[in-house]
């Protein structure tokens, strides 16, 4: 893995997040209905990805009653929603490979609008293909030890036997992570010791990271994972760039 820190790439995303929790949630949702449709039950135990979301819920601090809602609504033969998954590749200033992960029921908009993101600030949407073999994709647990509760050889342990592929100490975290057959498995094992998630999905990880030089370029792309962020269509957004 990367010496890179993965959560300080993410960390000001997350925040983000943080102070637009509904609309959070609200991406979560449609990922939980898309889950449900595509894996043909609302039941966890019988739908892997479904599982898969509700971990990441549960990681962001979604209410159980929310969790509830959505599920009872996607069970529901009436709930209508008819999404898509596509995913748009591109770069962004200097450079900086982009993966766009949508959830849409209008693919001329949300093209449109992805292409108006990439392009406003100096970056541009590329073919499929042109960056995603730069990725891989991973099953990332992160567990914050901002106030020091655990021991980093305790936690490595404990990741290593609950069936994890690898396991990185940062500053302030642990960042564990898993293949995607077995991210489902491996959080539940660490749940069950009693470990908490700052963050728990299925990432895109960059094979390496990419420093920006210019201010310019760094302001523009801070500027465009915002827009990236605040389009409703848009459930995730994987970059390689190495924040300072």
């Amino acid at each position: 893995m990367s010496g890179h820190s993965k959560w300080h790439n993410i960390q000001k995303t997350k925040g983000a997040q943080d102070a637009k929790r509904a609309a959070s949630f609200t991406k979560i949702a449609k990922e939980m209905i898309v889950a449900v449709k595509e894996g043909g039950s609302a039941d966890p135990n019988n739908n892997s990805r479904l599982a898969t979301v509700i971990t990441k819920a549960r990681a962001a601090n979604m209410p159980n009653d929310n969790i509830k809602r959505v599920l009872e609504k996607a069970a529901g033969a009436g709930s209508g929603e008819n999404y898509e998954s596509i995913t748009y590749e591109g770069y962004g200033p200097g450079g900086v490979a982009v993966l766009v992960e949508a959830m849409t029921d209008n693919r001329n908009r949300t093209a449109g609008s992805v292409r108006h993101h990439f392009d406003k600030f100096g970056g541009n949407m590329g073919a499929s293909g042109c960056v995603s073999w730069s990725f891989d994709r991973k099953g990332v647990l992160v567990i914050d030890n901002e106030d020091e509760d655990y021991e980093e050889d305790t936690v490595m342990m404990d990741a290593m036997d609950s069936g994890a592929d690898d396991f990185e100490a940062e500053e302030s975290c642990f960042t564990i992570y898993t293949s995607p057959d077995d991210f489902n498995a491996v959080a539940d094992a660490l749940t069950a010791k009693g470990y908490k998630f700052a963050s728990a999905q299925l990432e895109m990880v960059p094979q390496n990271y990419q420093k920006l030089d210019k201010e310019e370029d760094k302001t523009n792309m801070e500027k465009m994972l915002d827009l990236f962020e605040d389009d409703d269509d848009v459930q995730n957004v994987w970059h390689n760039w190495e924040r300072d």
